[in-house]
């Protein structure tokens, strides 16, 4: 085994890419790693200070879509280029979107399935950023991505995730099990 000073390695982190309009009511995106489930109806991400942070410190809204295979170069690219530097970064995108039914915030029509969530609270803010505690008030998914039971399937939709240690994007495999049924072969 082999030891390593504490890093941002806890895997799989997914590559989510925030939507919110910009104060002059254009549509932003950027993309981020740091987030997962808060609660059964909540999510939290770790937000810098990005064009993006000031959106939501104007109105607390915004979407959250899981970037894939399809869009991964235009997600990695508004992780790298801010709004703050080039307000028109979103046309290169080639990103359509409509305003969320119920968020003020822009659900980009490329994603297999999107969440509409307000900030519900912000946590440790400074001039750094902040945490948002944020409660899901909708989650869309194209119908093609609809599995027979009339949920979301995971597996269709070519979901990635960050490799935080050599910085690159994984595809997420197919199913290897069942939870909460596989384990109880090894109960008595």
């Amino acid at each position: 085994m082999k030891n390593f000073k504490p890093k941002a390695w806890l895997l799989p982190q997914p590559v989510l890419i925030i939507g919110t309009y910009n104060e002059d009511g254009t549509p932003n995106a950027m993309n981020a790693a740091w987030g997962g489930q808060w609660d059964s109806n909540e999510i939290m991400i770790s937000m810098g200070n990005h064009a993006t942070t000031q959106n939501l410190n104007r109105c607390g809204d915004f979407t959250l879509s899981f970037a894939t295979e399809d869009t991964l170069t235009a997600a990695d690219y508004v992780g790298i280029v801010s709004a703050k530097k080039d307000p028109d970064k979103m046309s290169r995108t080639g990103w359509t979107q409509r305003k969320g039914e119920n968020v003020n915030a822009p659900v980009f029509d490329c994603f297999p399935m999107t969440m509409e969530c307000s900030v519900k609270e912000k946590l440790y803010e400074s001039e750094t950023g902040y945490y948002i505690i944020a409660e899901i008030k909708n989650i869309i998914c194209d119908e093609k991505y609809l599995s027979e039971d009339g949920n979301p399937d995971v597996e269709q939709m070519k979901l990635i995730t960050f490799d935080p240690i050599h910085n690159g994007y994984i595809a997420l495999g197919s199913r290897v099990g069942n939870a909460f049924r596989d384990g109880l072969k090894l109960k008595k």
